[in-house]
């Protein structure tokens, strides 16, 4: 006699079950990190303004500094200086320095003369300018980038209430009318919403350097970047693994608070920029790298397995409503936070900018070469 009765599953039974996984990862993913940043408030705020040294690193940036340096010099804000490291340059960013020097006292220069032995990188002029830095906080932007007033100095510093040593920010790009920009500002949209949500979580893992503020005490508790000196980039993400703890981390993101950049102007640029970030990657710790390999991969099964679906299986429409469901939940949430972001213009293009972002970004990392550049 036959005791267990007969259990008949089909692979399209189990895709369905499978597909139903993903669709519930990608609804998790969404609720427990995203969300947190579009209902991000300012809970709390310091009236103190300590003393800051802004820093900035140039090499070649004559241009730049001409253009931007202003900007940073002319901030509201009682007692600051700006330090600009000039790293080795051969144009006359020297003398556009020395130049604004005879106007704003505030701003110091640290001249590195050509040295033919010493590796090319951002990692050796940013700690130089720390040693030289007169106050503790210490508050970091790029030459090629410009805040978007005179309040970015004041809406960071603020975040530094008890038991914070660290202030990560947004560094978006100006908005051009091409394909290539609203992509470009759709990657890095992206990426700050994924390191800001998960600050917000308790997990931070990055920051852009263009945009990022510290104290000194904690630079040198964790040796500054001497765990991974070896590797051109990393001043910021590989800094913040060392340097971030579950609690020191404050999230500014009122639109003061802004750092702005050119963006590149062609898929080639592009694509070595996008190289170059993905190096560090590997060195992340292995939660974090897990965390952020869920998503993508996730919504890729999920697709994979729906096209599949859509042909085979006898409930279809479940299949098309649970994905739009799905769609619909990362439209409202993303909605928020681009809005956020400085990216209203690419809600509209998100479903379809997400889809080209999922397809485009796998070529560039896997066809990122690992060896060091020799220039930053």
């Amino acid at each position: 006699m036959d005791f267990w009765p007969e259990i008949r599953v089909d692979f399209t039974s189990i895709l369905f079950l499978f597909f139903c996984l993903m669709v519930l990862i990608q609804l998790w993913y969404v609720l427990l990190y995203p969300l947190r940043l579009a209902i991000h408030k300012k809970k709390q705020t310091s009236a103190e303004t300590p003393s800051v040294s802004v820093i900035v690193c140039a090499r070649n940036e004559e241009d730049n500094l001409f253009k931007n340096l202003p900007a940073v010099l002319t901030q509201d804000y009682p007692k600051f200086e700006v330090i600009v490291v000039n790293d080795m340059s051969v144009d006359e960013s020297k003398h556009i320095i020395r130049a604004y020097q005879e106007k704003y006292p505030h701003l110091r220069i640290i001249e590195l003369e050509k040295n033919r032995h010493r590796k090319f990188g951002k990692k050796m002029p940013l700690t130089i300018g720390i040693k030289g830095a007169q106050y503790e906080h210490l508050v970091m932007i790029d030459a090629d980038c410009y805040p978007a007033g005179n309040q970015w100095l004041k809406t960071i510093v603020r975040n530094y209430t008890e038991g914070k040593e660290i202030v990560i920010g947004v560094g978006p790009y100006e908005t051009e009318k091409s394909f290539l920009n609203k992509l470009i500002r759709f990657d890095t949209t992206t990426i700050a919403s994924t390191y800001l949500s998960f600050a917000c979580a308790g997990k931070p893992y990055m920051a852009v350097g263009r945009n990022m503020s510290y104290t000194r005490k904690r630079f040198f508790e964790v040796d500054g970047f001497k765990s991974h000196y070896h590797i051109q980039s990393g001043d910021d993400d590989l800094f913040m693994r060392d340097a971030a703890t579950k609690k020191n981390v404050a999230v500014e993101i009122s639109p003061e608070s802004f750092v702005f950049s050119h963006p590149k102007q062609t898929w080639a640029e592009w694509i070595k920029q996008k190289q170059r970030h993905f190096t560090t990657a590997p060195r992340y710790r292995l939660i974090n790298k897990l965390l952020l390999g869920i998503f993508p991969a996730s919504m890729i099964m999920m697709l994979l397995s729906s096209v599949i679906l859509l042909f085979n299986f006898k409930w279809w429409w479940i299949i098309a409503g649970l994905l739009f469901i799905r769609y619909l939940v990362y439209w409202i949430v993303n909605r928020a936070v681009f809005r956020k972001l400085a990216a209203r213009d690419l809600v509209v293009w998100y479903p379809v900018l997400e889809l080209i972002h999922l397809v485009v970004m796998p070529f560039i990392y896997y066809s990122t070469d690992r060896r060091e550049p020799d220039k930053w």
